[in-house]
């Protein structure tokens, strides 16, 4: 498993109901199910993915989050994971209401465009290219880049309490200046 999936396992309580929104091929899922003892449902839309899920013993749902959360009940999920998802939709602040709504807990992680490097290639007159970022503008899948304080401003607008914040730089948690030290960023927030 990944460093950034290790850190990101840590924040989730031994024993948790799960949703893994856009969760991949299903690997923290399943570390989460065999070594956390937590049960849950992954959220997946690529066909190639849904299939790993399912050969790791991963349940899985095919759904587009654009279209919402409607098929989940209130509060239904300890935690709602939503990993390098947020910069993809084009509706973000309902979906992290949904994400709030569905679970009493919810992490989320993005690219953060404020790390250092990508501020220095705009300052050259470039877009960015890193490995957190690793597409040219023409090509990408993100609809959007945010920052830390992109985020905190979102949260709070939305009536979210922010209960960790911190940023990861090639595995490693990153609790100072993350905003410009760390590539992605990493929130954990209760329901208000």
């Amino acid at each position: 498993m990944s460093q950034v999936n290790a850190a990101i396992a840590a924040l989730v309580p031994p024993g948790s109901r799960v949703l893994d929104l856009g969760c991949g091929r299903g690997e923290l899922l399943a570390h989460l199910i065999e070594h956390r003892g937590c049960s849950g449902y992954g959220v997946e839309i690529d066909d190639a993915n849904l299939q790993a899920c399912v050969d790791r013993g991963v349940d899985v749902i095919q759904l587009n989050l654009e279209d919402g959360l409607a098929m989940f009940a209130d509060h239904s999920f300890d935690v709602v994971l939503q990993l390098q998802t947020l910069q993809h939709l084009k509706n973000t602040e309902t979906m992290l209401r949904e994400t709030a709504r569905v679970g009493r807990m919810g992490i989320v992680s993005f690219p953060n465009f404020a790390h250092w490097p990508n501020r220095l290639s705009v300052l050259r007159g470039r877009m960015p290219v890193t490995r957190a970022l690793p597409y040219q503008w023409y090509d990408t899948p993100n609809i959007r880049v945010s920052t830390f304080a992109d985020f905190d401003v979102l949260a709070q607008r939305n009536g979210l309490r922010v209960t960790q914040r911190f940023g990861l730089q090639e595995g490693r948690r990153v609790d100072v200046m993350p905003n410009l030290l760390a590539s992605v960023a990493v929130f954990q927030f209760d329901a208000g």
